[in-house]
Order: C-alpha cells, then structure tokens, then sequence
C-alpha cells in the first residue's frame, strides 16, 4: 500500500514501523521528545535552556561557533528569554542573497490536570506524537532543524546563505521578531523567510485532501479599551446615565456592526481556488463575491460558514470586561477590552477612529498597543512553485492554496520593515479532530512530523541549491 495512503487512513502500525527505517526520523522524534520536556511557556524562564540545547546540536553537526548566536532579550511585561540565530554560509561566493528560515520555540502554557497526559512529556500513541508544541510549533523548530543537519551531512552545498532564526516569545508580546526585523538585523538580512509557523495541510477523517496553504498575509493583531465614565452615587438613587449601560450599549452595537468587506491579492487567490471545489451554498457565495467584491451579502455568506470566519474583512469583539467599584455604589468606571484582527494594510488607527463612531460619544476608544499595519507578502512565483512541487511529491492530488492567516505571527514585523515572509510548514492532520493547538491534548500524527522534514529538504534543494 503506497504510504501517502497509509499516512491519511492513519494505520498507525505501519506509519510507526516506516518512521523507524530512517534514522533522520527517529533523530526528530528524540529532539522534538526533548524540546517538548523543556516547558518554554510564559514565566517559566525556560527558553534560554532550549536556546543552548539546539545550539549545541548545530555546533556538533559542524556549524562553527561564529555562526551560531543565543541572543537573550527582554519579552517584558512577561519575561527573559532568548532567540537563536544560526548561519549556514554559502558554498564560495554567494550566488543569490540569504534566506531566513523561521519558527518559535516558545508554547502556551498547558496544565496537566486539563489535558489525559502530562503534556510536557512526549507521548507516541496510536501513531501520533502527543505534547504540548507538538504541532505549534516544536515540530516546525526540529523538522527545520533537522532537514538542515540531514543536507549538512549528505554533503549539500548552498549557493546562498541559510540562515535559522527561532524566536522566544511569539505566543505573547512578539518582542523577538521585532528585533529580528530591526536590531539584528545585521544578522538576519534577507531576501525573503520561510517560515514553519504557516502553511501546511488538512485531510478529512476518510483521507480527502483539504488542502495545504501557503501563506503570504495576516491581519493585525490590535487590541483596543473602551471606556465609559460617571460621576456615580449611590445606589439608591440611580441616575439616567449609567457607565455599565452606556458600555454595554455600545458593545452591542459593535456585535452587530460589520466591517467593509475587501479582497487583497491573497484572498482573492484564496477564494479562487476554494471556489473550484466548494459546492452549494458557500461556493455560491464566493463566486459572487469574486465577481463583485463590494457585494457585502455575499461576504456576509461566506463568513457565516466557521471555516471562513474573518477571511473577507476587519473583526473586532470584545473580550475582558470590569466595571463598577461596590455593589451599592453606581459604577464610575466600566471598561471593555476589544480584540481586532485586521485586514493587512489598513491602519489601526484608522480602526480606532471607526470603532469610536460605533461606541458613540459616550464611550471613549483608545488603543492598547502602538502596532502597525500589516502588510501581505506578493505571491512569488518561484516559492510558490517550489511548495507546490514538494507538496505534490508527498500528495499528487492536494491543492495549494494562498492563504491569509487570521491569527498573528512573527512574520509581521519582517513584513513592515521589507522582507517577505511565506508560510510553508510541510506538515498536516486530520481536520477537525488534530486541531489541538493551544488546547487539550495537543498531537500530531507520526507520519506528518517525517513528512515535513522531508519536506523541508526539498525545499531547500530547490530554493538553495545550486
């Protein structure tokens, strides 16, 4: 049975026998088992300590110790951590400029007594691979890394530059990659990064190809206060205006507001190819949409399928509430969190201005954070055609699609200061039920962490070979 079959029936016996034939595999399994042990959450301090442990293995792979850089940094208000920067310099002159290849090393934090297992301890299971970074993104960090190793020792000689730049901090304030994009770069002077936290694929339960995206944009991650004051008193003697109302009446009619939609270069090629496929209701919805971009009925549409949400236009929602001071007093003060994912481009202050109109002159609207705008990475031929042939050397009949993320990565600051990032992670799963990051009982099945380090080879070969 070809193991393209086997790996989306998930027999898991034979994926697990087939992993452990390559050595280069069963080396993934024990870094990821040991970057996985290493708890790099939010105030532990425990970056630093994976930092060094994946340096040491570069530098016993051969790398010398003037290519391989621990960068500690401050990801204040949350904690110290580290960045590692390694350089695989070119085969005598270089013919082409460097590039970048990006992952995280730090996860969200996991609680034992939430998940079944102790999620800070490697589990192989009915051929997938349990823990927390399994699939966000230790698995990235190790199949990068060891794709890297694999070509070192086989005697590949780039033509460029290769340079791995892992951050420390992307899951909270993203300090890492702004440095990256700013501060060093020096060392990270690229033409373009590829990076393994976006992309990858998705399989239905009976092993159809969902696809496999290549990821050229998000949206800006922007968080905003809005605020409504009063004198109070108390409350025996409520007064017509009350903060908690005037609050909770603009919030409603920001749940009910909806953003102009728009379609950038990503979306529409996004959208394109979903619609080739996409039968019904919803693919009724984006073909209109494609022939008309300011049919806002059809956007609506396409949003209203949970797949979809937040790929046609700016979201804003609310997510913390406080308010009031005692309970027999009327509230002086109430205040909402409002979380916006916005389309690349568009400025968050322009996105302030916007949600000051929908709260009304009773609530102010102020910004939380100073980010800037997004900006969407042009669809280079070359890259794409490179992704799309490893693709198709693992699973001929899988789509690629271009893809805009509506989550956050540390491709954003890199955008900003003019370096083209591209997500193309070689991984995939089984949708829904592999869809775990962040939550219980994170996995990822044995065969897509091989996968992807294979993957990654071809990648390199094609885009830095000779």
């Amino acid at each position: 049975m070809r193991i393209a079959r086997l790996a989306l029936a998930l027999s898991t016996a034979s994926m697990s026998a087939a992993a452990a034939d390559d050595a280069w595999h069963a080396k993934a399994r024990e870094m990821l088992a040991e970057a996985i042990a290493i708890p790099t959450v939010a105030g532990r301090g425990k970056v630093p300590a994976l930092a060094q442990s994946l340096a040491d293995r570069y530098k016993a792979a051969g790398w010398a110790d003037s290519d391989i850089h621990v960068l500690p940094y401050d990801a204040s208000p949350v904690d110290r951590t580290a960045a590692l920067i390694v350089r695989w310099p070119a085969s005598g002159k270089a013919k082409a400029r460097p590039i970048m290849l990006m992952s995280h090393m730090d996860v969200v934090e996991a609680k034992a007594e939430d998940w079944s297992m102790d999620p800070f301890a490697m589990i192989e299971k009915d051929g997938y691979l349990y823990g927390r970074g399994t699939s966000d993104i230790k698995q990235g960090v190790v199949a990068v890394t060891i794709a890297l190793m694999q070509l070192k020792a086989q005697g590949f000689k780039p033509k460029r530059d290769i340079i791995v730049f892992f951050s420390g901090d992307e899951e909270t304030v993203g300090r890492g990659a702004m440095l990256g994009a700013t501060e060093w770069k020096h060392l990270l002077d690229v033409e373009y990064g590829l990076n393994s936290d976006g992309g990858g694929g998705g399989f239905t339960p009976d092993g159809k190809p969902i696809g496999f995206t290549f990821q050229t944009a998000e949206k800006t991650y922007a968080d905003y206060a809005f605020t409504a004051r009063n004198p109070g008193g108390h409350s025996s003697r409520p007064r017509p205006e009350n903060a908690i109302y005037q609050l909770s009446e603009a919030l409603n009619r920001l749940g009910r507001y909806r953003f102009e939609p728009s379609l950038n270069a990503t979306t529409r090629a996004y959208f394109g190819e979903r619609q080739k496929s996409e039968a019904g209701a919803l693919g009724d919805a984006m073909r209109a949409w494609l022939a008309n971009p300011a049919d806002g009925a059809a956007a609506d549409a396409i949003e209203a399928d949970p797949g979809e949400v937040g790929l046609t236009r700016t979201r804003c929602v609310a997510t913390m509430l406080n308010g009031g001071h005692a309970p027999n007093a009327l509230p002086q003060l109430a205040r909402a969190t409002v979380n916006c994912r916005i389309m690349p481009g568009v400025s968050p202050d322009a996105i302030r201005d916007e949600l000051q109109t929908i709260a009304g002159d009773k609530v102010e609207v102020s910004r939380l954070d100073d980010s800037l705008a997004s900006l969407d990475s042009p669809l280079r031929a070359d890259i794409l055609k490179a992704y799309t042939d490893s693709v198709h050397a693992m699973f001929p009949n899988a789509p690629v699609i271009p893809e805009m993320s509506a989550g956050a990565s540390d491709a954003r600051p890199f955008r900003e200061h003019g370096i083209p990032i591209y997500g193309v992670d070689g991984s995939w799963g089984i949708v829904p039920d592999d869809m775990r990051a962040h939550g219980r009982d994170e996995r990822l099945p044995l065969k897509a962490l091989d996968d992807d380090i294979d993957h990654w080879v071809r990648m390199l070969k094609t885009l830095a070979g000779p």
